[in-house]
């Protein structure tokens, strides 16, 4: 919601509706101010308010203590200030990360009642119950890259890609060519095995965190923003990207072998301020050079 009140925000702005902006910013006011007030538990998120008041997902909760989603979308949405985004970041790595990508929840779920989350209803380790969703894992990484952590985020978008998997094919039991829902996590007895594929959001977001988060290349309502966020080992990339029916080429150079930060960006030798281009700069095989400084 609290993303959606900002484009909402940003739209109206541009269309000159003052009375619709001001309304939505209104709005994220009274809900950041909420969420400030009831969300925030010392290191994290908390998952879920229950009817009668319970609060779920807290730092003194036994189970279901971490919850992946209200972490990161606390820094995509821009919900978290700076230190809470970074802390509740380092609490999702430290209690949901493992080497097959990140669990959706953890300690599993023995006790929550089922009209506050289906996790109960799963065995422990697997699908919402604390396994390895792979759905979200794409936002994971683009919560890092907001962060500015382009190594971590790279280990995160690695760590469930089918590929990586490929010497431990008996583990994984699914073909190597494809995402699958979800993949048993550290709390069951079958700990990397992937389960339902060619069923999952998986494949979308992977592609949208990688290409618009990791490679940085945005589609945005007045241009094209170019703001990668990549290993600090990669000496750069190329990539062509169509943006409305033209073809773009664009080279990212990273000499310092920094993570993110764009100094120069120029486009067919022309030097532009920022990191984006203007929809009118844009031309059919027009060639982009970024480089991070």
């Amino acid at each position: 919601m609290r993303l959606g009140l900002s484009v909402y925000a940003e739209i109206a702005a541009s269309l000159g509706e003052k009375a619709e902006q001001s309304w939505a910013l209104k709005q994220r006011e009274d809900l950041d101010a909420r969420i400030q007030k009831f969300c925030w538990s010392k290191d994290r998120f908390i998952w879920a308010i229950g009817q009668d008041g319970t609060f779920y997902g807290t730092h003194e909760s036994k189970e279901g203590a971490v919850y992946l989603n209200t972490q990161v979308w606390a820094v995509i949405s821009g919900a978290a200030t700076p230190e809470q985004a970074r802390t509740c970041m380092d609490t999702l790595k430290r209690e949901l990360s493992t080497e097959y990508g990140v669990m959706l929840c953890a300690p599993a779920v023995k006790t929550m009642p089922a009209d506050v989350m289906l996790a109960i209803l799963f065995n422990h380790g697997t699908k919402e119950n604390a396994g390895i969703f792979n759905h979200p894992q794409g936002w994971v990484v683009m919560a890092e890259c907001l962060l500015g952590n382009g190594d971590l985020a790279y280990q995160y978008h690695r760590a469930y890609m089918p590929a990586a998997f490929n010497d431990k094919a008996e583990i994984r039991q699914s073909e190597p060519y494809v995402h699958c829902q979800s993949t048993h996590a550290i709390y069951s007895p079958q700990f990397g095995a992937a389960r339902i594929p060619w069923l999952s959001g998986t494949a979308a977001w992977s592609y949208y965190s990688a290409t618009a988060h990791i490679l940085g290349v945005r589609a945005e309502n007045n241009g094209l923003r170019i703001d990668p966020c990549i290993p600090s080992d990669w000496p750069g990339f190329t990539m062509e990207r169509r943006f409305r029916g033209k073809t773009v080429r664009i080279e990212v150079q990273n000499p310092k072998g920094l993570n993110r930060g764009i100094s120069s960006l120029t486009i067919n030798g022309k030097a532009l301020t920022g990191n984006l281009i203007p929809s009118a700069e844009l031309t059919d095989g027009a060639k982009v050079i970024a480089i991070l400084g």
